[in-house]
């Protein structure tokens, strides 16, 4: 009785309100009348609009000057939206309405407010709907001024993606119409949800869209396709009509029982047959029309007086009739609105660029039996963090099949198909023979996945990641189906442009290739491959705990031994050996010259020691200085002064110590000597320098080339390798071993078994870019923390360890490592070169010695040349002398005989006679004498006081016949004067 009393005087005061209101417009004609136009849907909406407006001119706040008045005029809402467009433009334009608000019963329908947003809209003036949810209001386009205080139906798609976080769901099925609204809430879930999980490790994913006809009659045959899914999250949205199909049919599939989850929209939830444990939304004060258009007067009068101290409104247009009246006040009037940002009854007031209500509330409703509503949640707006959250009490939730527990939400299969790659040791690929049927005890038949050209596809495979596979299925419980990558890729990701025609453009969207987008597209479940784990393809799939961890590293072939002819001259440098040798001479000069001059040498002495050597000539002390260093022996010319002897003990310890150092440092180069890398790692300047000629590559859209597009560092030498990147490791792997490539850079793993495999290759460096393998499961795959939590027990078990071992290290690596510190067994290439200097050493004594005795013969030739000519000339000497003296002789005779008249037989000439029997006969005149040519020839000789210059053996037949008994020597003067002589005697 109170509340009615208090009622009544409301309504007495609103109306003589009303009054005084309308006599003062009247009576003072300069005040600024604002009209606000309703078109409402009962008697109680234009009532409370009307008791709204008069208050507003009691609220200061809302005016910008006291002058300033609100006047609200309001028609009935009509079914028929043509009337409803002839009372828009009769009753309220033409008041010169600034606004207008509208709102509808159900039985209504939307058209009607359609067509009072068409009409208002054409001439700029905005319109405000409390009731209107639908996503046509929503189009700019059509509804070009149109705003609302409640959201559309499609914003619901946010509260389940929060609900979804809270409850930990990560793989749901949509169902929804294919009307407008239905398309808008699937279109703003998956917007949402791309912003919505940025920070958010673990991201729901729609792993089926159910779209049907409104106005189902059946919904069995979806139902049998949803069955085969393994998400048991089910997303409706539907009509009440359409929702009543929905549940029926998945009643008679027991889909509605245990295990299910059901999150409906506020339509679906008015459903009649409704199972129990259901989730709903209720927005709140969604029926309160009253606090709607409260709200809405305040943010209309709000926006007005924002505008009015800011710039002049213009009046609006009067009448329907001016089709070319643009109102422009009144797009700045919408522009103003939609920035409103108010607490209102309703809650938090505010406006997106389409003019919805953000910021609404949300009750989340738990369906009991008998159709009872519990709320168990809200969403709300906090003021504090200027954001809407989410508060959920679980305890309070009954789920289907009357459960307290969560359900899972997921069907987990026990039948998985796994992918994987060749990659060895992790996973080697053998086809089957024409002989065999089936693969051997260690290996798992692996077929190309999804192989349609034709090719046959009968593999085996084994390896690391098989043997882990196996473990794996036999600790948690799953049999699997292995295929084999036919493009033998693990995939990257191609960005494609989305936006298309006049729609607004998006963000290029990431495709991805090869066994990633398998697993993205969800036509695989995991992959058991060295999958590195990295940001890009975290973003889309799961990734268990590291199975192995590693980085990446360059592998190189190892560089070629310097054995070259003179590897015997590598433990000196050519400077060292220029000086050792000019060293050597300058000594011998040395030594000569102090042997020479010092005067205990030998050139001093000679003359004292008949007995003593040679003294030490320039090429003695060359000799003497080579065989000291070359620890020859010395044999003769050594020096003898007591200066020069010193030198060579100084030149004996000098000699010692180069060639000590020599022999040490030939073993370090020639035995000892093992290969460096060419490269010190990641961070060589050779790498970095694009300049030089070295090339390096790695596989093209792996791991390592998505490290390489991260890192701003590396990107010149990305753009450098990116032309020679491989498609698959084996073939990059093998021009390495070739030399056709000078670095391959990739997983530390594959390259350290390859040089542990081939002693000739090498990592260079240290590891860089660490991360690790892991194996690779969709997005909210249900065996993501089995399959972490096993080989977190492998590791701890020692079961990865032992696979290490038997797969990636043989046992070569200390093979490898046993080779390196070996040291070296000389060969000819080593030694070649002192074999070579022998040779020449031999070429060069054979040419010396022929130079030698062709020289010898020719001053042999040339010596009996001179003999010849000097025996000659010696014999025509004697031949003339002898002339000389016969003819003198002769003279004399006959001037003694003239002169005399002597008889011949004289003394001289009776005693010759006796001496020499044989002067009696007769004899030439250039013979008086006999034999006298050979004893002019050998008087030298005869004559004892001469030294003779020849061999006796060449007179000894000369004397036998010269000599007489009594050793009587010729006379040195022929008989023809010695007669004479004896005469002048007597």
């Amino acid at each position: 009785m109170l509340a009615l009393y208090t009622k009544y005087i409301y309504t007495f005061a609103t109306y003589l309100l009303l009054l005084v209101t309308g006599v003062s417009c009247a009576n003072d004609a300069s005040d600024d009348i604002y009209t606000i136009g309703g078109v409402l849907a009962d008697n109680d909406s234009e009532n409370h609009f009307r008791q709204t407006i008069s208050l507003l001119n009691f609220r200061n706040n809302y005016k910008s000057s006291r002058n300033m008045t609100y006047y609200g005029k309001t028609i009935r809402m009509d079914k028929n939206p043509i009337k409803t467009v002839f009372n828009v433009c009769d009753k309220l334009i033409d008041q010169r309405v600034y606004a207008v608000v509208v709102s509808h019963t159900s039985t209504s329908g939307d058209l009607s407010p359609a067509a009072v947003s068409y009409t208002s809209g054409f001439f700029q003036i905005p319109v405000i709907g409390i009731s209107s949810r639908d996503a046509a209001f929503s189009d700019k386009n059509i509804h070009v001024s149109f705003l609302r205080t409640v959201p559309p139906y499609y914003h619901q798609a946010d509260v389940w993606l929060e609900m979804l976080n809270h409850f930990g769901y990560t793989k749901v099925i949509i169902i929804h119409s294919s009307d407008t609204d239905g398309r808008a809430i699937l279109g703003r879930f998956q917007t949402t949800s791309q912003t919505y999980y940025d920070d958010i490790d673990v991201k729901a994913t729609v792993e089926m869209i159910v779209e049907f006809e409104p106005k189902l009659e059946s919904f069995a045959e979806h139902l049998i396709d949803m069955k085969t899914a393994q998400s048991r999250v089910y997303l409706v949205y539907a009509s009440t009509e359409d929702a009543q199909v929905i549940f029926r049919d998945a009643a008679t599939y027991n889909m509605t029982e245990a295990g299910h989850v059901w999150i409906v929209t506020e339509q679906a939830l008015n459903a009649t047959n409704i199972p129990d444990g259901v989730l709903g939304l209720q927005l709140e004060h969604v029926n309160n029309d009253t606090i709607h258009l409260m709200d809405t007067v305040y943010v209309l009068a709000s926006a007005i007086r924002e505008m009015m101290q800011n710039e002049t409104i213009t009046e609006p247009p009067k009448n329907c009739d001016d089709s070319g009246v643009n109102w422009e006040s009144g797009k700045r009037l919408f522009h103003y609105l939609k920035t409103r940002n108010i607490t209102g009854e309703t809650g938090q007031v505010a406006f997106d660029d389409n003019g919805d209500r953000i910021y609404a509330g949300y009750d989340v409703i738990n369906m009991r039996p008998k159709q009872k509503r519990h709320v168990v949640g809200k969403f709300y707006y906090d003021t504090n963090k200027a954001t809407m959250r989410l508060k959920i009490d679980d305890s309070q939730i009954i789920w289907p099949g009357r459960q307290k527990k969560k359900p899972e939400g997921i069907m987990i299969p026990t039948h998985l198909k796994v992918l994987t790659i060749e990659e060895k040791p992790f996973v080697y690929v053998r086809r089957l023979t024409d002989d065999e049927v089936n693969c051997m005890d260690d290996e798992v038949p692996c077929p190309l996945f999804n192989n349609t050209n034709g090719v046959e596809n009968d593999y085996c495979c084994r390896g690391y990641c098989i043997d882990l596979l196996k473990a794996l299925s036999q600790r948690i419980n799953f049999t699997f189906e292995l295929g084999l990558s036919p493009d033998g890729q693990f995939g990257h990701y191609i960005l494609r442009n989305s936006s298309t025609g006049t729609l607004p453009s998006t963000p290029p969207k990431k495709e991805w290739t090869g066994l990633i987008g398998e697993l993205v597209n969800e036509r695989a479940d995991m992959i058991v491959a060295p999958l590195t784990i990295n940001p890009e393809r975290a973003e889309y799939i799961e990734f268990s705990k590291p199975f192995k961890y590693q980085g990446i590293t360059i592998l190189e072939k190892k560089p070629s031994r310097s054995s070259t002819l003179v590897s015997f001259l590598q433990p000196f440098s050519n400077t060292l050996w220029i000086l050792v040798v000019v060293s050597v001479h300058v000594v011998a000069l040395v030594l000569y010259l102090l042997d020479r001059f010092s005067p205990f040498g030998r050139f001093k002495l000679s003359h004292v020691d008949s007995h003593e050597e040679k003294a030490l000539n320039l090429s003695s002390a060359i000799w003497f200085a080579w065989g000291v260093l070359l620890n020859s022996g010395i044999g003769e010319g050594t020096p003898r002064s007591f200066s020069a002897r010193v030198l060579g003990m100084v030149w004996a310890g000098f000699a010692m110590i180069i060639v000590a150092s020599y022999t040490a440092n030939l073993a370090a180069f020639l035995v000892l000597e093992r290969p460096k890398t060419k490269l010190s790692g990641i961070n060589d300047a050779r790498l970095r320098n694009t300049m030089e000629n070295l090339t390096c590559a790695t596989v093209k859209g792996s791991s390592v080339d998505m490290y390489f597009r991260r890192q701003v560092e590396l990107s010149n030498m990305y753009r450098t390798m990116e032309a020679n990147n491989y498609d698959t490791a084996e073939k990059a792997i093998e021009d390495v071993k070739k030399g056709k490539l000078m670095a391959f850079i990739w997983d530390s793993s594959r390259l350290e078994y390859e040089a542990s495999k081939d002693c000739e290759l090498v990592t260079a460096g240290e590891l860089f870019g660490r991360s690790g393998y892991g194996i690779g499961l969709q997005k909210g795959s249900p065996w993501t923390d089995a399959v972490t939590l096993t080989i977190l027990e492998f590791h701890e078990s020692g079961f990865m360890e032992a696979l290490d071992k038997a797969w990636i290290f043989h046992g070569n690596a200390q093979q490898c490592e046993q080779f390196e510190k070996t040291p070296n067994t000389l060969g000819l290439k080593n030694m070649a070169g002192v074999f070579i200097l022998v040779a020449a050493g031999v070429a060069i004594g054979v040419g010396l010695i022929i130079i030698e005795v062709i020289y010898k013969r020719h001053q042999v030739k040339k010596q009996k040349r001179m003999d010849i000519a000097r025996h000659a000339a010696a014999k025509w000497r004697g031949t003339i002398e002898k002339r000389k003296t016969i003819r003198t002789s002769l003279a004399m005779q006959r001037q003694y005989n003239v002169g005399l008249n002597a008889n011949p037989g004289t003394i001289s000439y009776t005693v010759d006679k006796r001496r020499f029997h044989r002067l009696g006969v007769p004899r030439a005149p250039e013979n008086a004498w006999i034999g006298d040519n050979d004893m002019l020839r050998n008087r030298r000789f005869l004559d004892p006081s001469l030294k003779p210059k020849h061999s006796p053996k060449v007179h000894a037949p000369l004397l036998g016949r010269l000599r007489t008994p009594g050793n009587i020597m010729p006379p040195k003067y022929s008989p023809g004067y010695t007669s004479d002589v004896s005469h002048l005697v007597v």
